[in-house]
């Protein structure tokens, strides 16, 4: 989703190639997930926390910041790097399918947003329900499901040999409706804060603090719409399965993300829609100030350099 938005964005500023311009997003994505993924393990293991229940008593952790620590003291590097190895993956995926505007129209960026995003999501979903599920799993303090996988070959390989197609693709109606309503946002409001402060005078439209203030504007207003289908994404990803009689293999606790979305709220209320919104942010604004930042800088580095 963050490297779609940056590829329209480069191929829409600078003109180029949709080679030149997949590698350099590619390389602002890598950079940008990397700084980003402790937060999300963060941002999962809230959503998992305290799954259909409304006991509050038994949480393992009690904020974004006690989960990150409590991760790195009993798991190390390894547990807040959980899942990165399939995340810059699915993130290019992404960039594949970005579509250029001829020029910055908040209502049409906002559909080709969406659009793209929805495909992306699609042809990446294997990769993210994997670093879901990798992100959850925790030897030391678990919460929700726990999928244990060597790695992520291991994580495709058995979810392949137990499920076939359908493990696969599971919650990828999850993954189209999150990911299309962040990309409906990031770019509009990017564009919209970077002509705002150009309009007004209040930074060049070159500025590294541009860029800065326009991405921190965006990653709010993606965590902001996003938030409640993430949390349905996340529980349907790493729900558990159950493989009936005649070989169809369904999720015990969610049908679909509505369904997720309704008896999240019936039973945990509006908050449990919210759950780890704070380590989404955390995870959300730095990946979009990074990732369209880093962008902007490497094209500009690029274009000069050759």
């Amino acid at each position: 989703m963050s490297s779609t938005a940056a590829a329209t964005q480069t191929q829409s500023v600078r003109q180029l190639t949709t080679a030149e311009g997949f590698l350099c997003g590619a390389f602002a994505a890598c950079i940008a997930v990397t700084v980003s993924n402790p937060a999300e393990v963060v941002k999962t293991r809230l959503q998992l926390q305290g799954e259909l229940t409304k006991d509050i008593s038994k949480r393992v952790y009690n904020s974004a910041l006690d989960a990150l620590v409590k991760t790195w003291k009993n798991e190390g590097i390894k547990g807040i790097q959980r899942g990165l190895t399939p995340a810059p993956f699915r993130r290019n995926i992404n960039r594949l399918i970005g579509r250029a505007p001829s020029e910055h129209i908040a209502a049409t960026s906002g559909i080709a947003g969406a659009a793209s995003g929805v495909v992306g999501a699609c042809l990446g979903n294997p990769l993210f329900l994997v670093k879901a599920r990798m992100q959850a799993y925790s030897p030391a303090l678990p919460v929700g499901t726990q999928h244990y996988y060597r790695s992520s070959w291991d994580a495709l390989s058995t979810i392949w040999k137990a499920e076939k197609w359908r493990g696969l693709v599971r919650g990828i109606d999850a993954a189209a409706l999150r990911t299309g309503m962040g990309s409906s946002v990031q770019l509009p409001s990017y564009n919209f804060t970077k002509s705002l402060i150009t309009r007004n005078g209040w930074g060049k439209a070159d500025s590294t603090l541009t860029f800065l203030a326009s991405s921190s504007v965006s990653g709010a207003c993606v965590c902001l719409v996003m938030q409640p289908a993430d949390t349905a994404l996340t529980r349907m990803y790493n729900q558990p399965v159950q493989k009936l009689p005649n070989g169809k293999t369904i999720g015990l606790l969610y049908k679909n993300p509505i369904d997720c979305l309704w008896k999240t709220l019936k039973t945990e209320g509006p908050l449990g829609w919210y759950k780890g919104t704070t380590a989404h942010f955390l995870r959300i604004a730095p990946h979009t100030i990074i990732t369209l930042t880093a962008n902007d800088l490497i094209i500009n580095a690029y274009k000069s350099f050759w």
